[in-house]
C-alpha cells in the first residue's frame, strides 16, 4: 500500500511542485494551505509523513507540530525559506524528525522522506533492549523506566537505541548523524550534543549499571558497567 504524506504549505505552487513528484514517486499526497487546515487534515488522514512549512497563517508550523506530537509520533520534516528566522534546535526540540531549506531541490526533498521513512520502518535489529531498569522498544517507540513508560521524542528514542544496540562502542557525532539521522541530512554536529543532553536529563539516576558517557574529542557511547 503507497504511504500518504501530508504537505501543509501556504504557497501554492510549492505545494503544487512537491505533489507532483512525489505521486510520480508513488506516494499518496494530500496537502493543505495553512496551519489550521493542515491539522485538521492531519487528524482526518492519518498520514505516514508530514511535509510542514514553518510561516503560515492562520497556525505556524511551530503551533501545528506541537499540537501533530501531542497525538502522534508521526515524522515531521520541517520546511523554511532561506533568510527566515529558524532555530533548528527548537525545532528538533518540539519533535521535528528533519529540516529542508527554501530553495530546494526535489532530489533532496526525496532523499530526506526515503531517509526518515527508512528510520521508522527498519526492522533488521532487535525490536528490544533490555538494560537495568530500562527497556527500550524500537517497534513500539516506547522506553520503560523502572517500570513506567516514559514520554520521549521518537528521534532520542532512536539515538538511545543505537547507542545501546553496541554497548560500550564509541561513535563519534558524525557517526551519529549519518546512521541516526540519515547519511543525506545535512545538519551539524550540535543536533547530536542536544538529543544526549535531554536523554540524560531524563534518564539521569536511573541506573549506575549503565550510562550515555562523553569520550571526550570523540563522542559518545552506552557504558555499560560490572
Amino acid at each position: 500500500m503507497a504511504k500518504t504524506l501530508l504537505i501543509i504549505e501556504d504557497d501554492g505552487n510549492i505545494r503544487e511542485l512537491l505533489r507532483l513528484y512525489l505521486e510520480q514517486e508513488g506516494y499518496t499526497v494530500e496537502s493543505a494551505s495553512d496551519g489550521a487546515e493542515g491539522l485538521r487534515a492531519f487528524k482526518r488522514i492519518h498520514p505516514d509523513l508530514v511535509l510542514l512549512d514553518v510561516m503560515m497563517p492562520q497556525m505556524d508550523g511551530w503551533q501545528v507540530i506541537k499540537e501533530i506530537r501531542a497525538i502522534s509520533k508521526t515524522p515531521v520534516i520541517m520546511l523554511t525559506a532561506k533568510g527566515e528566522t529558524f532555530d533548528k534546535v527548537s525545532g528538533l526540540e518540539l519533535g521535528a524528525d528533519d529540516y529542508i531549506t527554501k530553495p530546494f531541490e526535489m532530489r533532496e526533498v526525496i532523499a530526506r522522506i526515503h531517509a526518515v521513512m527508512r528510520r521508522f520502518d527498519d526492522d533488521d535489529a532487535p525490536a528490544k533492549l533490555e538494560y537495568d531498569n530500562l527497556i527500550i522498544d524500537k517497534e513500539s517507540y516506547n522506553i520503560v523506566v523502572k517500570g513506567q513508560k516514559m514520554e520521549i521524542p521518537p528521534k532520542e528514542i532512536e539515538l538511545l537505541y543505537f547507542l545501546a544496540s553496541s554497548p560500550n562502542r564509541v561513535f563519534t557525532r558524525s557517526q551519529l548523524l549519518d546512521d541516526v539521522w540519515g547519511f543525506d541530512y545535512f545538519g551539524d554536529t550540535r543536533t547530536v550534543d542536544v538529543h544526549i543532553k535531554r536523554l540524560r536529563e531524563k534518564l539521569s539516576g536511573v541506573s549506575d549499571k549503565w550510562e550515555l558517557k562523553t569520550v571526550w574529542g570523540v563522542g559518545y557511547k552506552f557504558e555499560t558497567k560490572n
